[in-house]
């Protein structure tokens, strides 16, 4: 009988990813970070470490009754959700992740989803409902948008965790 119950993402504190998930696994819930082996540098030695693939999250895949659990657990902050609910994430793209880490190989993130001259809505925050393009991503802190209104173009630096992609419906 295969598990077909979906992974779901959770957000975790700051380098609390490894940590959230050997609590998850020691209370019997199954957490899941991919990992990548990197050489870091210190300025006496150079070490081989692992570190998440994927910063400030950890994949579960809880019983209905441990939803609540993984949430009381130390390091998690919360679910990622999507139109109102935990965004499930298929089996499949787990197991890629899996075999991906699993491999020799040398991977590396990138963040996608928003392009520049991507229509992007503001989700949450004073701005929230507020529809713009974005014109450039400074750093991995704040994008610039421009919103067009009333003939004014205004340019705001917000955080791209704010931001989704505006569906015209």
């Amino acid at each position: 009988m295969t598990d077909d119950r979906p992974w779901y993402a959770v957000y975790t504190k700051s380098r609390h990813e490894k940590m959230l998930a050997d609590l998850l696994n020691e209370k019997h819930i199954e957490a899941y970070v991919p990992l990548r082996r990197v050489l870091r540098q210190w300025s006496d030695r150079k070490k081989l470490v692992d570190e998440p693939l994927i910063r400030s999250y950890c994949f579960v895949r809880p019983l209905p009754n441990e939803y609540y659990e993984v949430l009381n657990t130390q390091g998690a902050v919360r679910y990622i959700w999507f139109s109102g609910k935990p965004a499930p994430i298929p089996n499949k793209q787990i197991d890629i992740l899996k075999a991906i880490t699993g491999a020799d190989v040398e991977v590396d993130v990138i963040a996608g989803g928003l392009q520049k001259g991507t229509t992007v809505q503001v989700n949450a925050g004073p701005l929230a409902g507020l529809v713009g393009e974005l014109i450039s991503v400074a750093g991995k802190k704040k994008v610039l948008v421009r919103i067009d209104h009333l003939d004014q173009v205004l340019t705001v630096s917000i955080s791209p965790l704010l931001l989704e992609p505006y569906m015209n419906s």
